[in-house]
């Protein structure tokens, strides 16, 4: 989930309301200060596996954590800072595939299908995420968006 293209910062940049015990936005059953949360504050340590770096990336850009974003970016690729279209909500996440990723992996892919709403209007984003492991952490490298 890039989202990289730069807009002036005229609107005001408010994160929707999640709380800890709020339902994880990334989908899984779970709390959000159990889930992506713990990730997000460092109390969990950080993602074990691409898919849930993933899954905390996402939970990132529905509470617009800017520091995590950046935190669990590649530092080949990161870009200097997040650019959060107030406009936009995120509403729901879905992980199609995955591919290595694991423990015992050095890269790995998260294929996602992730909705949203601009302005009202529904929309979805199709990404091909790719990810590696960076000084022992899963980070984010790039990813190729489906039309």
């Amino acid at each position: 989930m890039s989202r990289r293209k730069t807009r002036p910062r005229t609107a005001p940049r408010t994160a929707p309301a999640v709380t800890p015990e709020s339902p994880c936005p990334c989908g899984l059953d779970a709390a959000y200060g159990a889930c992506c949360g713990r990730f997000h504050t460092g109390t969990g340590g950080t993602a074990p596996t691409a898919e849930l770096l993933m899954r905390s990336r996402y939970s990132a850009f529905v509470v617009r954590d800017e520091s995590y974003l950046l935190r669990t970016w590649a530092p080949e690729t990161r870009p200097a800072e997040v650019d959060f279209d107030p406009g936009l909500r995120w509403t729901g996440l879905e992980i199609e595939t995955t591919t290595e990723g694991t423990t015992f992996h050095q890269h790995g892919t998260v294929t996602f299908t992730a909705r949203y709403a601009h302005g009202g209007t529904p929309g979805t984003l199709r990404e091909h995420s790719r990810f590696a492991r960076h000084e022992g952490t899963w980070v984010y490298v790039d990813g190729d968006v489906a039309e």
